[in-house]
């Protein structure tokens, strides 16, 4: 297992450098910079600008510069947009908001997701099954940027039960509604392939055998088929993870949770280089550690796959 790790490993560093170095020449490829704006700077001055961020210098000891600074200490630069901040100090204000109610949401996703799926195709065909397929048809046509104002419209207008934005400090009542807009089309999706995955493995001949040996279907569900139906989940829940705290753009405009969906897009808008990039390599740092964990998992569930 740990030759396999170190195999993953081995790729995941040079995937991580790779990304880094191709968003940087992206993002400079593309027109316009940090501070064009409908008002053009003097020469002199734009220059005086370009040089104090590095800007004037070959394209190539800035990837350089760049690298270096992220690699030995991890460091991302200073803003171009918000003044006297770092990206580091922007990352460290908005993840921990985004990663709170992301990872409630994918729990509540996981859990809610998983336990009706097995359950509808242990009941294949009974209301529960049914039911479950329905709803699951119906989360997956509500999208989040759809849900958070039908959630706000009725716990919010008309219930007055929840505040309809806001963070404050992560109270629970803060947290539902973002938790339920951001999980409920995951959930649907988790569920969907958790029936069918199990529907597959319910019908195979190792099954078969464990029931003809009178084993309890307690015992045949959770002992023999729960865990190799969980391998093509395992492959979703990882992305899953990652696509909850990164892309909660919508949750933290429609919410104003203050995460940093917001940032990342304003400074996409304001061609923010520094912060794009830092929270670029956050993503794909996440990207590549949560992919690592699902295979290691899939290794775990199925020794096969080491070799």
């Amino acid at each position: 297992m740990l030759s396999f790790i170190a195999r993953r490993l081995a790729v995941a560093i040079p995937t991580l450098l790779i990304l880094v170095v191709l968003s940087f020449v992206l993002m400079y490829a593309a027109p316009g910079g940090p501070f064009n704006s409908e008002r053009p700077l003097p020469p002199a001055v734009l220059a005086n600008i370009e040089a104090k961020y590095g800007l004037d210098q070959p394209f190539w000891k800035q990837i350089a510069n760049y690298v270096v600074g992220v690699v030995t200490q991890f460091d991302f630069g200073p803003s171009f947009q918000y003044k006297d901040r770092s990206v580091n100090d922007i990352i460290a204000q908005g993840f921990p908001v985004t990663l709170t109610y992301g990872a409630w949401s994918f729990v509540v996703a996981a859990v809610v997701g998983i336990s009706l799926g097995a359950a509808a195709a242990i009941k294949q065909n009974s209301w529960l099954d049914y039911m479950a397929v329905g709803f699951t048809i119906g989360a997956q046509v509500l999208p989040n940027f759809v849900m958070a104002p039908i959630l706000v419209l009725i716990f919010t207008l008309w219930l007055g039960w929840l505040p309809g934005g806001g963070w404050n400090g992560g109270q629970w009542e803060n947290l539902i509604l973002p938790v339920i807009a951001l999980s409920t089309s995951y959930m649907a999706s988790i569920a969907r392939i958790t029936r069918s995955s199990m529907l597959e493995v319910l019908n195979t001949n190792f099954i078969r055998t464990a029931q003809a040996k009178g084993l309890s279907p307690s015992r045949v569900i959770f002992r023999h088929a729960l865990k190799p139906a969980m391998l093509p989940v395992l492959s979703y829940l990882g992305p899953t993870f990652v696509f909850m705290i990164t892309g909660s753009v919508v949750i933290d405009i429609f919410f104003s949770t203050g995460g940093i969906g917001r940032f990342f897009v304003d400074s996409a808008f304001n061609r923010d280089y520094s912060v794009i990039m830092g929270i670029t390599i956050l993503v794909g740092s996440m990207t590549i550690l949560f992919n690592l964990l699902v295979d290691v998992l899939y290794a775990w569930i199925d020794p096969k796959i080491r070799y």
